[in-house]
Formats: C-alpha cells, sequence, structure tokens
C-alpha cells in the first residue's frame, strides 16, 4: 500500500514535460489499478512522440480487461441474432452494466478517447514524416556551392545529431499537444488556410468520418491565390452515373474497428452519467456545414465552382488561378464550365499575354478585370481592348494571336445559342480597322494581301479589302501620311474588268460625286467618318469597285504632289472638289503662292519649272479618263495662277527667264501675262504699309511692272506708284498720328483732294508747282484740263493765302493760258467748267486789297470779265470800276508833275472810258443795291469747288492773320455798298461791253 502511494504521489510530482519512458516503465506499468492507469495516460500530454505513444498504448491495454467483461456481459441474452429486439436488448444491457459498473463504463470512455489519440498520434507522424521528406527534397534542389566542396569541417560531429536536427526542424506547425486535442476541423481549416496540403491531406484521408460533412469548408479556408494543382485532390468532382458528387473511398489507421466505437456503445456510453472529469472525454458535437454531409447535385457543384471563380478573381485578380481551377472542375466532370472557361481563357490572354508598353496610359488600366466587366463589354470593346497596345510592327500577330480566338468563340457561341452569325468576326474586325491609325491599317492590310493563301490572310475578302481601303483613305484627315497611303493602296486587289462596263464607271463616278457632298461639313453632319463612308462603298459591284481604286490612285498621286509642295489636303477634299471649279482654282493659287512663301523658298528656275510640271500634270486627265485635282482648270488658267505665284514671291528674274527663254516652258500671251503683272503690282501696292517705292512691297510693286514689255497701261501704273510715294513725302495723314497709306490713296476717288491736301498741310507747297503739276500728271490727270485749271486754282490759292501775290499772279496767267488755249479749239464740253474756276479765281486776286499792283489787278479783272457769265458782269464790274478810277487819278497825279514840260502839237483828244460811259444813257442795273459782288463771286466760287472735295481758300489761317483777312472783307462790301453806279452805264451793260474792253488801245 505504501508501494502505491509513494508511485502516486511521484506521478502526481511530475509535469507532461518530464515524463520519460522510463517512468511509465517504472510508476504505471507496475500499478494494479486499471482505471487510475488508464486516468494517468489519458490525462497526460507529452510533447515527445514516443512518450506520448506510449502512454496511448499503455492505456488502451489496461482498458482491454473491461472491454472483456463488457463483451461477457453481452452474452447473456438468448435473442435471435438478426432482429431489432437484440439490439435494444444489447444496448439496455450495457447501459444497465455501465450504470452498476461505473468503473467500466469510465474505462471504455477512456479508451475510446485513447484510440482517437492514437490515430492522431500516427496522423502527426505521417505529417512529420512527409515534412521532413519534403525539406529534404528542396535542400537536394538547391544548387551546389564549389566554395564548400572540400569543407574541412565536413565529417565532424555524430552524424545521429544531424538526423535529429534535421527531424526536429521538420515538425508539423501544430505542436503535439494541440494536435491530439484540439477540434480537428479546426486544425484542417488551420492547415488549409496555411498551405499545409500535405498535411491537410492527411487529416482528410484518414479523419474522413470527422470532416467529410465539412468538406467545403475546408475548401473555402483555402487562399483563393493558392494555385489549384496543389489542392486538387480535395476539389470536389461529379459522378455521370449518379449525376451528382463523386464520393471518395474511406481510409483508416486501424482497419478493424475497436469495439467500443461501435455504434451500440457509443450510444450506452452518452446515455451513462459520468463523473464530471470524464464529461470533456466526450466526443464534441461536430461541425456540420450546411450542406450537411450529403453529396452535390450537379448544379450545386457549379454553382460552387462559379462562386469560387469569382471570389479568386475579386479578392486577388488572379485569372490564371481561376482558369485553372475552372480547368481543374472541368477535368473532374463538372458540367456548365465551358463557357466560363472561356471567358476566363480569353481573360486569360488580354491581361498576361498582350505586351505592354512602358509608360503606356490607358484608361482601361484605371479598372480591374473581372467577369462581370467581361460579360458587360461590348464585342466591339473587346476587340479593341485586345489590340490596345499594338503597333504597327505587332498588329498582324496580335490579331492572330488574340482576336481571332475570340472572333470563333463568338461564333461558336452564336451557333449553339442558334443564332448563327457567320459575318460577325468579319463585322467586328472591319469596325477595328475603321477606327484605327492608318499606320497600323496598312500593316493589316498587307498580312491580307490577295496574292497570301486565304488561310493565311487577316480579311479574306478581296472586296472587303477595298471598301475598307476606300473608307479609311476617305475618311482620314492625315496630310502627312501619304507614304502609308501609298502603302494600302499597293495591298488592293486588281481586277480584270471588261472596257465595256460604262455603267459600272458611272455609277462609280455617281458614287463619287455623291460621296463629295457627303463628306462636305455641314450644320446637320459637322463631320463624316469611315464608318459612314463604308455605307456608299457597299452597293458597290466588283466593276465600280475597280473604278473607284482607279480614282484613288490619282487622288493618292494628286496627294503626294500636293504634299511635296507644302499645300497637302486630306483626300476627302479631292471627293469635295472634283466638281467644284472654284474650289479647284482657289487650291492652285494656293499652291503657287505658298510655295513661293519665304518658309518654303525655292531655289533656281529649274525648281519653279518643276511646280510649273506638278501643276500642269494635276490640269490633266489619265489613262483611264479620271480627271486629276485641276481638272475643272484649263491649261492657260493654270499657267496664269502658277506666273501669279512666281510674280507674288517677288522673283521677277525666274519670271522673265520663264517667258522669255527660248525654251521656257511657260506659253503665255504677252497680253495676259501684262495682266498677270499690273494684278500682283496692285495686290503689292495695296498690301503695302509704306509708301516709298524704294523698300517692300512698294518696290516690289514697282519692279513687278519691269517684268512685261513695257506698254501704256505700265507706265501709267508706275507713274501712279511714283505719285503715290511722292505724296508720301509730304507727310499726309489719315488720321493724327497715322501717315496715309497706299490703299487709301488708291481708294481715293477724287485724285485732287490729295493735291488740296499737300497743299494744305504744306506751307511752301505751292512754290513747287511742276512738282504739284506732275504729280497731277502722275495721278492718271494730265489730259484733264479741268484738273489742271483746278489744281493752278488751288495753288493760286494758297499763294494768296500766304501774301505771295506774284506767285499767285503768276499762275493765274498760267491757268488763263491753259483756258484760252482750250477756248481756241474746237468746242469742248470741259470748257465750262475750267472758265468757271479760271474767272473766279483771276477775280479772287483781282480784287484782293493788299494786292499792290493794280495793273495786274486791273489785268485779272478783265480776265474775269472776260470768262465769266453774264449774269456776274455787274459783281465783277464794280470793283473794277474803282480799281480803274484809282488808276486814273495815279495817271493825272503823273500829268501833273510832268505839266512844265513843253507841250506836243495838238491833237484829237481821245475819250477816256469814264466819259464814254457819262454819255450812255443805260437804265438801272438789276444789281444795284444788291449784296456786295465780292459775297456773290465768294458764293460762285464755292459753288464750282464743291464739285470736288478740297477747300479752295487753302488750309486755314489762325490767329491775327485769319481776323485781317475777314477786317478786309467787310470793309470792301461797306464800299460796294456805298457806291452809285450811272444810268449810262447801265445801259451799256445791258447792250454789252466788250468793245469797253479796247477802249484804252484807241
Amino acid at each position: 500500500m505504501a508501494f502505491v502511494e509513494s508511485s502516486y504521489t511521484r506521478w502526481e510530482t511530475l509535469s507532461d514535460e518530464q515524463v520519460t519512458l522510463n517512468d511509465i516503465q517504472h510508476i504505471l506499468v507496475p500499478a494494479n489499478d486499471d482505471l487510475w492507469v488508464a486516468a494517468a495516460c489519458v490525462d497526460r500530454f507529452a510533447s515527445d512522440e514516443l512518450v506520448q505513444r506510449s502512454l496511448v498504448e499503455l492505456g488502451i491495454k489496461r482498458t482491454s480487461a473491461a472491454v472483456e467483461r463488457c463483451k461477457e456481459v453481452l452474452l447473456l441474452p438468448s435473442t435471435a441474432s438478426g432482429s431489432s429486439d437484440v439490439v435494444n436488448g444489447r444496448q439496455e444491457l450495457l447501459n444497465v452494466y455501465f450504470t452498476d459498473t461505473p468503473e467500466d463504463a469510465q474505462l471504455c470512455q477512456i479508451r475510446t478517447t485513447l484510440l482517437e489519440r492514437l490515430d492522431r498520434l500516427t496522423s502527426f507522424a505521417e505529417i512529420r514524416k512527409e515534412l521532413l521528406a519534403k525539406k529534404r527534397d528542396e535542400e537536394d534542389e538547391q544548387p551546389f556551392d564549389e566554395e564548400w566542396e572540400d569543407d574541412p569541417w565536413e565529417g565532424e560531429g555524430d552524424a545521429s545529431a544531424g538526423a535529429h536536427d534535421a527531424a526536429s526542424t521538420a515538425q508539423p506547425p501544430i505542436p503535439l499537444q494541440d494536435f491530439l486535442v484540439e477540434d480537428i476541423l479546426d486544425m484542417a481549416c488551420f492547415f488549409a488556410s496555411q498551405e499545409y496540403f500535405d498535411a491537410l491531406r492527411t487529416l482528410l484521408t484518414y479523419h474522413k468520418s470527422s470532416l467529410w460533412p465539412s468538406r467545403f469548408t475546408i475548401l473555402e479556408s483555402i487562399p483563393c491565390h493558392s494555385n489549384p494543382s496543389d489542392y486538387r485532390d480535395f476539389l470536389p468532382a461529379y459522378d455521370t452515373v449518379t449525376d451528382q458528387e463523386l464520393g471518395s473511398p474511406s481510409h483508416k489507421w486501424r482497419t478493424v474497428e475497436d469495439w467500443v466505437e461501435s455504434s451500440e456503445v457509443q450510444a450506452a456510453l452518452s446515455e451513462t452519467e459520468l463523473p464530471a472529469e470524464f464529461e470533456t472525454l466526450r466526443p464534441a458535437s461536430g461541425y456540420v456545414s450546411f450542406q450537411g454531409s450529403q453529396l452535390l447535385s450537379a448544379q450545386q457543384l457549379t454553382s460552387w465552382y462559379q462562386k469560387r471563380v469569382d471570389q479568386v478573381i475579386s479578392s486577388t485578380g488572379m485569372l490564371d488561378t481561376a482558369l485553372s481551377l475552372v480547368q481543374h472542375g472541368g477535368s473532374l466532370g463538372i458540367p456548365g464550365l465551358d463557357e466560363l472557361g472561356e471567358d476566363l481563357s480569353l481573360m486569360t490572354r488580354l491581361v498576361y499575354d498582350i505586351p505592354q508598353r512602358q509608360n503606356a496610359s490607358n484608361v482601361q488600366d484605371d479598372e480591374d478585370w473581372t467577369l462581370a466587366r467581361w460579360r458587360h463589354m461590348e464585342p466591339s470593346q473587346i476587340v479593341r481592348a485586345y489590340l490596345a497596345y499594338s503597333t504597327a510592327d505587332t498588329i498582324a500577330k496580335d490579331i492572330s494571336r488574340f482576336v481571332m480566338p475570340y472572333l470563333f468563340v463568338l461564333e461558336s457561341r452564336a451557333e449553339r445559342a442558334g443564332r448563327p452569325d457567320p459575318d460577325l468576326p468579319n463585322r467586328l474586325l472591319n469596325n477595328y480597322v475603321l477606327d484605327a491609325p492608318l499606320d497600323v491599317v496598312a500593316a493589316i492590310f498587307e498580312a491580307s494581301k490577295p496574292t497570301f493563301p486565304p488561310a493565311q490572310r487577316l480579311i479574306k475578302n478581296d472586296e472587303d479589302i477595298a471598301r475598307l481601303a476606300l473608307a479609311c483613305l476617305y475618311g482620314s484627315n492625315s496630310l502627312t501620311e501619304w507614304m502609308t497611303m501609298s502603302r494600302i493602296f499597293e495591298c488592293l486587289p486588281a481586277w480584270d474588268i471588261d472596257a465595256g462596263s460604262e455603267n459600272d464607271a458611272d455609277e462609280a463616278d455617281a458614287t463619287i460625286l455623291s460621296l463629295g457632298q457627303f463628306v462636305t461639313p455641314s450644320t446637320a453632319h459637322p463631320q463624316c467618318g469611315p464608318a459612314d463612308l463604308l455605307l456608299f462603298f457597299k452597293p458597290l459591284p466588283v466593276a465600280s469597285l475597280s473604278r473607284a481604286l482607279d480614282i484613288l490612285d490619282v487622288h493618292l498621286e494628286s496627294g503626294e504632289i500636293f504634299a511635296r509642295w507644302n499645300v497637302p489636303a486630306p483626300l476627302r477634299w479631292f471627293l469635295q472638289s472634283a466638281d467644284n471649279v472654284a474650289e479647284q482654282r482657289a487650291w492652285a493659287n494656293r499652291m503657287a503662292r505658298r510655295t513661293g512663301a519665304a518658309a518654303d523658298t525655292l531655289g533656281d528656275t529649274e525648281d519653279w519649272e518643276s511646280l510649273l510640271d506638278d501643276m500642269m500634270k494635276l490640269c490633266g486627265t489619265n489613262e483611264s479618263g479620271v480627271r486629276s485635282a485641276f481638272g475643272l482648270l484649263t491649261e492657260e488658267e493654270v499657267s496664269s495662277i502658277f506666273f501669279s505665284g512666281i510674280l507674288s514671291s517677288g522673283r521677277f528674274n525666274v519670271a522673265k527667264e520663264l517667258i522669255y527663254s527660248k525654251h521656257g516652258k511657260l506659253t503665255l500671251k504677252s497680253s495676259k501675262i501684262e495682266d498677270l503683272c499690273l494684278a500682283a503690282s496692285r495686290e503689292f501696292y495695296d498690301n503695302a504699309s509704306s509708301a516709298n517705292y524704294k523698300v517692300g512691297d512698294m518696290k516690289l510693286a514697282y519692279d513687278c511692272l519691269g517684268v512685261p514689255v513695257p506698254s501704256g497701261r505700265l507706265t501709267k501704273e508706275r507713274d501712279f506708284i511714283e505719285a503715290t510715294s511722292r505724296l508720301s513725302s509730304f507727310n499726309i495723314m489719315s488720321r493724327p498720328g497715322t501717315p496715309i497709306s497706299p490703299i487709301e490713296i488708291r481708294l481715293t476717288k477724287d485724285r485732287l483732294s490729295l493735291i488740296s491736301r499737300v497743299l494744305s498741310s504744306n506751307a511752301d507747297a505751292y512754290k513747287h508747282t511742276q512738282v504739284i503739276l506732275d504729280l497731277l500728271h502722275k495721278f492718271g490727270l494730265g489730259d484733264d484740263v479741268v484738273a489742271e485749271v483746278k489744281t493752278l486754282a488751288m495753288i493760286s490759292d494758297a499763294a494768296l493765302q500766304a501774301e505771295d501775290f506774284t506767285r499767285a499772279f503768276d499762275t493765274n496767267q498760267r491757268m488763263i493760258d491753259v483756258v484760252f488755249k482750250l477756248r481756241s479749239g474746237l468746242e469742248d464740253p470741259r470748257l465750262h467748267e475750267a472758265s468757271e474756276v479760271c474767272w473766279l479765281a483771276c477775280f479772287q486776286l483781282g480784287r484782293h486789297p493788299e494786292f499792290p499792283d493794280v495793273e495786274q489787278k486791273l489785268t485779272l479783272l478783265g480776265r474775269a470779265l472776260e470768262l465769266c457769265p453774264a449774269d456776274k458782269l455787274n459783281d465783277i464790274l464794280t470793283p473794277w470800276r474803282r480799281l480803274e478810277q484809282e488808276g486814273l487819278e495815279g495817271r493825272k497825279e503823273r500829268l501833273a508833275d510832268h505839266s512844265a514840260r513843253p507841250k506836243r502839237a495838238a491833237t484829237k483828244p481821245v475819250s477816256s472810258l469814264q466819259s464814254r460811259l457819262n454819255n450812255l444813257h443805260v437804265t438801272a442795273p438789276p444789281l444795284i443795291n444788291a449784296e456786295d459782288a465780292a459775297a456773290l463771286a465768294g458764293r460762285a466760287f464755292n459753288r464750282v469747288a464743291s464739285n470736288f472735295p478740297f477747300r479752295v481758300g487753302g488750309r486755314d489761317r489762325s490767329g491775327s492773320r485769319g481776323s485781317q483777312v475777314r477786317s478786309r472783307s467787310r470793309e470792301v462790301h461797306r464800299g460796294l455798298d456805298g457806291e452809285d453806279v450811272s444810268v449810262q452805264a447801265s445801259r451799256v451793260l445791258q447792250r454789252g461791253i466788250g468793245w469797253l474792253l479796247g477802249a484804252d488801245d484807241e
């Protein structure tokens, strides 16, 4: 008894880690109490596998006697075997026995726990062995380092120690103590979440009865990023025979089930009331998933795989993992995964196989690829996604590798759905081509040449290639990719069409004309794209397509010529201008002028001749009768436009060489050349900012007139330019601070107003009478006598305002000579206007109070009397009479001074003008007591001057000068009002006083 107590005491003092095999042999084995020994074995959890196995095996051994006693009790009933009463009786016997003998019930419960613990211990050993083997395989796969080949310490140490270290490092992730008591489902989920698939396989294989109902819980614990190939053995499979989930065979570590593990014993134990310390040994109720232990149907299996795929993609985005899962499901016979596998396979190509350019920005990158996104996208969007990063070098391979399989899948699905659409692949590919850049289109066409076998061509139909090319080229806005367009044209088919199919050619021409109207922008249709143009080419037959390709060939050649001379136009322009002569003429002008611009300077004459050759080529037709870009223009018109371009560039030496050289290619009539030079000169003139013809555009305008043979028109235009330049030297302003521009001078209808502005703005201009007259002549008024008279009148008035009476008188004399010269000729309708200007100017100067020379004043007034109308004679006669009176008094004074001189022989006295007037009996004149004659004369002169836009009186005088002139006018007015005219003078005026002008000569 003392030994037993000492054994109990020694065992209780030992901790789990202190228990050894020796303690088991010396403490537990000798003990006679089976219940205590079994309880001691089940109560301990050693970390050492051997110690734990010894405890488990010893505990099972010490419970064997209790099992035998229970079996003996079951042998007592004599009921026939096979009946349900026997089972019930056996269970009732056990219940009674366990109630009467609680020690055996406790031993049976301990035995149940130890048997399960033995299975777990065996599984733990198997897991550790698998981990050790895997670690050794990994070490064998590591590269050998030759540096350590001759390790001097190799071979030292205990080999067994090395083996023990390897074993210790290969311990399972769960310690042995925990592995024995933890819930096996929790451990299985842990192994799944940590991707310990070998350990999980061991549990699922040898503990299937505990884990099978929760198999999908374990599968869902596997991380979504795990490779399905690693846990393929755990995936559910489909049994075509039973049309449900395929069950897997069960394996156990012990081939024969122990008696206490039978259902009747476990039922009896569950109904037996055990002490509290034994309740922890009862098995847990177990974790049961929502699916329970039933096998899933085919639809449920498919739903699980689809849910798992969505979970993998949404949480990780790893499409390859999702695809691998579907592929394994397909290999396991899961139905309904074909379409899902196709989508994932196509998505995997899109995400992983497409080479993306570095630093490429694409809107598609902002959103992850998911099945929902894939299924909501249109097929055309998916095609563009496949080719988003393709270049001209890779587009053909990318279409064959990515797009064609996708299009094949779409066609197959349409057939499976009962809606066959054989044109679907071509339609989607054509839509991409219509929106692609020209270099990519060229690469696609080069991979679809008619010379290739049909199987190798991306676009297999020749008519489709022709229609696509026409739509892409005419729908493009490119101005630089002419080499690419030529590459596209070289890939187009060539049909042998009979020449007699005129209707087809007419149909193609009509389509081109209608296309020209269609591509012209409008408010309702601002832009026309390739897809819209394809609608026009769809109905065309092969013959019409061939004709359209001929037209395209001409347009491409014309476009290359335009680009060569820096006036590129999109191909759609050739459609728009095909029946528009104004548009063709405008582009020809642009071509001729822009080529000669400063930024596009041409070299010698050969370059200009090359331009002429190209322009002449553009106005012709090809062998097929297709008109070129300038087909509506004649050769003469194109030559004229070309020559205008040379002139506008200022290359007058080149222009001369082209028209005068024996080998010159430019053939234009002399009159046409003269017209073009005049037009170019006037264009330079109108655009000139400075009127000086020695510099800038005015110099070009002047030099341009030297290109053709001299003529009167050219001389007249050159004189006008010189007059403009000379006029600018007088600093005439169009507005304050702004000199008058050449275009303003040309737009001035009355050129005399310009001369008036010269005289009014320059105080000394009147002194240069010949210069002013030359200016008049160069303005083209040299043959206009009235203009010359008016100009002299303005010069006289300017001299009068400057009180330069000598120059004023000389100018009036010159004006009088011009008028009388005009009177001496035939009847001229201009005589009246010239005479009126002349007599007004003479009257203005002749009555001026500050003009001291009376004889000159009388002469001027006499000319005024001679030229004025009859109703103005009395107005002029009044100041003339006053001047004559002053002259008579002066003569009397001079005679008185000479009265002492001896008198000559008496002669018949000559009657004076005054005496003759006294002897006349003239009725009262109509102008007696009328208004001042000076005012009448002034108004008459103003009426004449109103016919042209200059002020006859010259520029305004300011200050005292203006007040003095106005004072003198008032004095003259008062003097005329006080004078009396005799009746005899009035009668003479009525009869006519022409004879009076010669009275002094008698």
